[in-house]
Formats: structure tokens, C-alpha cells, sequence
């Protein structure tokens, strides 16, 4: 693998341009308020990890549709991979990297609109004298608190749109990869109803060069908002009450937990000593817990437990 042929600053412009598209979609459809920008740039080398590089946060929070959401962009270079990048990759320990990437989560006001989260990254491991080794990660999930059945078929057909080009196999693979990363194992349910997540994807995931895997990664990113925007139009305007917005709140909570306990980029961010602002940026702005709450059966509420377990929703709710 040449140096030439992986094109960093072709994937940056790209992110770059992706987060500017959601970060306007999205404001569209909350109509009282835009994101913030926020530049940083490290001054010099930061944390154990020697880390330098910078990104572009952007923020929205008090919308009328949007309580809080953070669109990220960076760009990061490190003296060496942490462990959490190397667990699978140990002959990669002591290497040089720089990764970038796009990473979003959406916490909505209204509960009859699912909390969502995308992210698309490329990494990139170096060592003087040798070829450079690279891979993409990313994808996205849909975490509802009152399910929609055509909802989630519709997030779903997006996920499988988004695959289709390069091979039917692709999203039956990467989607149940989703199903089992995004699973609180404390809990024994998922977070939510899937997407799609895949890691580790070069030339030796299915021979496919640097430039088909980046398109993988466009196809994934420009999907995240053609599937998720429209679930926001079809639910900003239902009214709920009280009792809605205390059960949106206690499944938050599950959200925050899988994002502190297992979620990899939040482990990365705080393993390299990374932007603590930014890397925190998904957690919900509210959250609570309560002890050994049960819905009662047969509520609205009770609902989602039906939907927290790995099922083929293409095929059960069409």
C-alpha cells in the first residue's frame, strides 16, 4: 500500500462537507435555532497520547425540536495508539496514528422522536519506514422511546440503501454487527432498533481498495440524515404530556450508561486524553434513574421492551 493512494485530505473535505449538510438539515426542521461553531485547535502536544491536530464542534441546544444535539468533526494525530485501539491489532502497539471523523448524537425534546447517532472515521496507523496501515469505521442507530413501526422500517431501508451498492451481503452483516455492539450487556436489551456498524473495513475485509471504502463511508454518511430527518418532520408536532417526558428521561439513562461503559469512541476520546467537551458532547443534557422501575404492562410505555432485543425489522413490521 502506497502512501499515495490514502487520500487524508480528500476524507476531510468530505466530513467536513457532511457535517455542514446535517448541521443545516437539522436546523431546518428545529426552525428556532442553528449550531454553533466552536474552532479548536491543540496548542501543542496534549496528554500521554502526545496529542495535536483540531476540529469544529458544533452545537445546538434549547431548540424547538432539538433539546441538544452536537455535530463533531476532527482531526487528531497521537505518538502512539491507546489500548483501546489495539486490543484486536497488537502488532500495531508503539505506532504513530492520526484519525478524523465525523461523529453526531441528536437528543430531541419531544419523546415520540428517537434520540439518534451516526459517526464515519478513518484511521490511520504509521511507523517510519513502513507502508501505513489505514481502516474506516462508522455507522448509525436509532433509539426510539415510543416505537413507530414505519419508522423504524424506514431507518431501516435507509441502512440497507446504503449498503446495496456493494453487495447484498453487506447490510445483513453490518447490521447485525450493530445489533451487537449497541447491547448493554448489564441490561440484556439493545440501546434501540439498530442501523448499521462496521469497523476495521480495508483491503482485507472483502479486497476492496482505499477509494471503495471510502465510498463506503459516503454512502453510510449521507444516509444518517435522508433516514432520520424525515422521522423528525413525521413526530415534532405530536403532543405529549408529563408522563411522556418522564419515560424519555428514564431511557436515557440507558443511553448514558452504554456511552460511559462500552461505547469505543467515547473510550478512545478519554484513553488519548482527548477533548473532554467534545467527547462528551453525547450525552442527553437530562437524564434520571429510578430504582427497579417497571412499566405497567399494557401501557404505552411498556411498549418498547418489545423492541430491545435483535430482530430483522424489514421483515417482521413489513
Amino acid at each position: 500500500m502506497s502512501d499515495s493512494t490514502v487520500n487524508v485530505q480528500a476524507v476531510k473535505e468530505y466530513l467536513l462537507s457532511l457535517q455542514e449538510d446535517i448541521c443545516r438539515q437539522l436546523a431546518e426542521e428545529d426552525g428556532s435555532k442553528d449550531f454553533i461553531v466552536d474552532e479548536w485547535e491543540r496548542e501543542g502536544e496534549e496528554g500521554i497520547m502526545g496529542l495535536t491536530g483540531g476540529g469544529r464542534t458544533r452545537v445546538m441546544e434549547g431548540g424547538a425540536v432539538i433539546e441538544k444535539g452536537g455535530v463533531n468533526f476532527s482531526h487528531v494525530r497521537g505518538k502512539s495508539l491507546p489500548p483501546s485501539a489495539t486490543a484486536h491489532r497488537p502488532e500495531l502497539a508503539g505506532r504513530s496514528f492520526q484519525a478524523l471523523g465525523v461523529s453526531l448524537v441528536i437528543h430531541p425534546n419531544n419523546p415520540y422522536i428517537p434520540t439518534s447517532h451516526a459517526n464515519v472515521r478513518l484511521f490511520i496507523a504509521e511507523k517510519e519506514g513502513e507502508q501505513p496501515v489505514w481502516w474506516f469505521g462508522g455507522g448509525f442507530d436509532l433509539t426510539p422511546y415510543y416505537p413507530v413501526d414505519e419508522d423504524i422500517v424506514h431507518w431501516h431501508k435507509e441502512s440497507k440503501d446504503a449498503c446495496t451498492p456493494f453487495g447484498e451481503e453487506i447490510y445483513p452483516k453490518y447490521k447485525a454487527w450493530c445489533d451487537e455492539y449497541f447491547y448493554l450487556k448489564h441490561r440484556d436489551e439493545t440501546r434501540g432498533v439498530g442501523g448499521l456498524f462496521y469497523d476495521d473495513l480495508n483491503e482485507s475485509t472483502f479486497g476492496w481498495d482505499f477509494d471503495k471504502c471510502f465510498a463506503f463511508m459516503q454512502s453510510v454518511g449521507n444516509h444518517f440524515i435522508t433516514a432520520y430527518r424525515p422521522i423528525v418532520a413525521a413526530r415534532k408536532a405530536m403532543e405529549y404530556g408529563e408522563r411522556q417526558r418522564d419515560f424519555q428521561l428514564y431511557r436515557r439513562g440507558r443511553y448514558a450508561e452504554f456511552n460511559l461503559a462500552f461505547d469505543r469512541g467515547t473510550i478512545f476520546g478519554l484513553q488519548t486524553g482527548g477533548r473532554t467537551e467534545s467527547i462528551l458532547m453525547s450525552m442527553p443534557p437530562l437524564a434520571t434513574w429510578k430504582y427497579d422501575y417497571r412499566p405497567e404492562p399494557g401501557t404505552e410505555e411498556s411498549n418498547i421492551y418489545n423492541y430491545l432485543t435483535p430482530k430483522d425489522w424489514l421483515k417482521e413490521l413489513i
